[in-house]
C-alpha cells in the first residue's frame, strides 16, 4: 500500500466518522424538531459554517488560493450533483418512509455504495478489480446485518422501489461529485449545502412545518457543520484520490459508527448482528488496504487545474517568476504531456484511464 493512498482512506473512515454520529445525535434532535427543517438546518449549517470557515481562511493562511476555483464547466455537474443528491434524493425518500416499513428502510439504505460503484464502472470506465468489489459487497452485507430487523415488519412496496432510487440518485451525486473532485472541496461543499438547506427550508414553510427554537436551530447547525460540513469536504478529498467505489466502500463504515455512538449516548447494547456484521467490515477494509492496483498505461496530454506540489512524479512543468515556489502547493492551470509508464495507483485524477480486464 503507497502511503500516498493511506490518506485519503483516512479522509473517508474520518468522513464515516462524522456522517455516523449525525444518526444517533439526530435522533435526540428529533424529540424537539420536525425531520424536513432538520434536514434543512444540517444542510444549511454544513454550507454556512464552512463559509465562514472559509472567510478566516482567505484572511489569514497563507495557502488560501492552494485549492483551484470552481470553473463554468465544473458547474453542470456540480449542479447535477444538488439535483440529485441534495434535492431529488430526500424527497423521494421522505414520500417513500411514509409508507415503508422502518426495517425495509434501513436495509436498502445500504444499496448505495452499490449503486455508486455501479455506476462508476458503467458510466464513467472507473477500474474495479476483484479486491475492491469483495471489499464492497463485504462492507454493504455488513450494513444489511446491522440494520437487519429479525422482528419487525418487511415488505417490497412501491415505497421501498423509492427508496432504491433515491440510493441511484445518491450514487449519481457521488460520481458528479467526483468529476469537480479536483476543485476547492470547501466551496463545492459550501454550494450544495446552502443550495440544499435552502430548498429544504422552503419546502417546510412550504408544507407549514414547525420552526424549532433559536436554540434547537444552532444545535442543529453545528451538527450539521461536521456531520453534514466537514464530512463530506473529507468525502471529496478521498473521492480525488480513490475514485467513487473505493471511497464509498469504505464510507460504508458509517452506520458502525452511528451503532458505537448509539451503545455509548443512547445506552443501547450491542447485540448478536453487531458482533458478527463487525468481523466482516473489518474484513472488507483489510482488502481495500491491502488493494494492489499498478500496470503500464498511457497519460493522454491534457490541461487542467488543480491543487498539486512537484514531488509527486506527475507535475513537472515550470513556473514563471510570480509562482510559488515548487516545494509549495499551489493551483493554477498547467499542462502534461503524454506520458507512458508503469507504477502502483489508484483511480485518481490522474488515473481514470480505461481497461481492458
Amino acid at each position: 500500500m503507497r502511503q500516498t493512498q493511506i490518506y485519503p482512506m483516512i479522509q473517508s473512515i474520518l468522513a464515516a466518522v462524522l456522517f455516523g454520529a449525525s444518526a444517533p445525535l439526530a435522533k435526540v434532535l428529533l424529540s424537539k424538531i420536525e425531520p424536513i427543517p432538520l434536514a434543512a438546518l444540517m444542510y444549511l449549517g454544513g454550507g454556512v459554517g464552512l463559509l465562514l470557515l472559509r472567510m478566516l481562511k482567505t484572511l489569514h493562511w497563507r495557502d488560501a488560493d492552494a485549492e483551484a476555483r470552481i470553473s463554468k464547466a465544473d458547474m453542470p455537474w456540480l449542479i447535477g450533483a444538488l439535483l440529485a443528491g441534495g434535492v431529488g434524493a430526500p424527497i423521494i425518500l421522505m414520500f417513500s418512509l411514509q409508507n415503508t416499513p422502518a426495517a425495509t428502510v434501513s436495509l436498502l439504505l445500504n444499496f448505495e455504495g452499490v449503486a455508486t460503484a455501479l455506476i462508476a464502472v458503467v458510466v464513467f470506465n472507473e477500474a474495479i478489480g476483484r479486491h475492491v468489489w469483495v471489499a464492497m459487497f463485504c462492507m454493504t452485507g455488513a450494513g444489511v446485518l446491522l440494520s437487519l430487523d429479525l422482528s419487525g415488519q418487511w415488505g417490497v412496496s412501491l415505497g421501498a422501489i423509492g427508496v432504491l432510487v433515491a440510493c441511484i440518485l445518491w450514487g449519481i451525486d457521488n460520481n458528479f461529485t467526483r468529476n469537480v473532485s479536483a476543485k476547492d472541496p470547501v466551496v463545492i461543499v459550501i454550494i450544495k449545502g446552502i443550495g440544499a438547506g435552502l430548498f429544504s427550508l422552503a419546502l417546510a414553510f412550504a408544507l407549514s412545518v414547525p420552526i424549532p427554537s433559536p436554540l434547537v436551530g444552532l444545535s442543529a447547525m453545528l451538527l450539521g457543520f461536521f456531520s453534514y460540513g466537514l464530512s463530506i469536504v473529507l468525502f471529496i478529498l478521498s473521492l480525488r484520490s480513490l475514485g467513487s467505489a473505493r471511497t464509498s466502500a469504505l464510507f460504508g463504515s458509517a452506520p458502525f459508527i452511528g451503532v458505537v455512538i448509539s451503545f455509548l449516548l443512547l445506552k443501547e447494547s450491542p447485540n448478536v448482528l453487531f458482533m458478527v456484521s463487525l468481523p466482516i467490515m473489518i474484513t472488507g477494509a483489510i482488502l481495500l488496504l491491502r488493494e494492489k492496483h499498478g500496470h503500464e498505461h498511457i497519460h493522454d496530454r491534457m490541461t487542467h487545474e488543480h491543487r498539486h506540489y512537484h514531488e509527486d512524479g506527475h507535475h513537472a512543468h515550470n513556473h514563471q517568476e510570480q509562482n510559488p515556489p515548487d516545494s509549495f502547493f499551489h493551483s493554477h492551470p498547467h499542462e502534461h504531456g503524454q506520458v507512458e509508464h508503469e507504477h502502483a495507483h489508484t483511480p485518481d485524477i490522474h488515473h481514470r484511464h480505461g481497461h481492458d480486464t
